[in-house]
């Protein structure tokens, strides 16, 4: 079923798209969703009022608009958490687009979206986490491919780095130095620390690495010497966890959520790990410390248990 968008709201969308991609910094995947967003949400307007809107009467809009509009979402099936992601983009064109227009739209940015439970970082325990890394390079089939699942889960615990982040790295970084500059979502650059564990993980899968890194390309590779997909390494996890024991939470992302808590657990600044993290907003951070004081309480509860 074809969208219902008039030709001014389908320009405006594309405007304010090219507007957050050039000087907004957006990622591509985020550009993406919020023309899926937004786009769903001109789409049910269109039907809702029994016809597309053009750019005027979107000024107009009301709570009783955004509230039937989140009725719909929910009524199928979209969660809290997806529509409250949705309904912010939805914001952030329309404050956009009076700003351009000239327009007020004050009832529909000071709509609230539905409050949902936000899910705490699932970790590993910091022995679990040395032992996924004493582990995870047992089951491949080949010295050289155990070695860079070694390195790239290393990056991963050792530096805090999400999966794409570690296998984005260029042969160029190769030796890795004390420092990497990371460029993570939203083209946003960040400092990182690399440990003398990393650095050396890394310097031994390269000497076991069957193709020239020298010639450039991407420091990570598949078994025919492309890029490495990032379902090797979940896969290689899949592995271990189940050698290990572990849940199925011990993903590789697990991996970063445990450089973060285990950094916090030894006292480390709440800002300074948000800047390793590459965290846009103190609070995705602050999910951290909720995880130290659960674990804080399992500790409490295990020494003191009730009668």
């Amino acid at each position: 079923m074809s969208l219902a968008l008039s030709a001014a709201q389908r320009d405006a969308l594309e405007r304010w798209l090219t507007h957050l991609g050039a000087l907004g910094g957006r990622a591509a995947n985020t550009i993406t969703a919020y023309r899926r967003d937004v786009a769903g949400f001109l789409d049910f307007l269109a039907r809702h009022h029994g016809e597309p809107l053009g750019l005027g009467p979107l000024a107009d809009l009301g709570q009783a608009d955004l509230r039937a509009w989140m009725a719909h979402e929910r009524g199928r099936g979209v969660s809290a958490r997806s529509l409250a992601r949705q309904l912010s983009a939805v914001k952030t064109f329309l404050r956009w687009l009076s700003d351009r227009e000239g327009t007020e739209a004050t009832a529909v940015l000071s709509a609230r979206g539905p409050k949902y439970r936000r899910k705490l970082p699932r970790p590993l325990a910091e022995d679990a986490a040395r032992a996924v890394l004493d582990t995870v390079g047992e089951d491949a089939r080949e010295d050289w491919i155990a070695a860079r699942d070694t390195a790239v889960v290393t990056l991963l615990y050792g530096c805090g780095l999400r999966i794409s982040e570690a296998l984005g790295l260029t042969a160029a970084s190769h030796p890795l130095p004390e420092v990497l500059r990371i460029r993570g979502k939203g083209g946003k650059e960040r400092v990182v620390p690399v440990l003398p564990a990393a650095r050396a993980a890394v310097a031994r899968y390269a000497a076991l690495c069957p193709f020239d890194l020298a010639a450039g390309g991407p420091l990570f590779r598949g078994a025919r010497g492309g890029p490495l997909s990032p379902r090797l390494i979940a896969r290689a996890m899949e592995h271990t966890r189940a050698r290990l024991g572990l849940p199925a939470t011990a993903t590789p992302h697990a991996l970063r959520h445990s450089f973060a808590t285990h950094l916090l657990a030894a006292g480390g600044d709440l800002r300074a790990i948000q800047a390793l993290l590459g965290h846009a907003s103190l609070s995705t951070t602050q999910a951290y410390t909720a995880v130290d004081a659960a674990r804080l309480m399992e500790v409490y509860e295990a020494a003191h248990p009730r009668a």
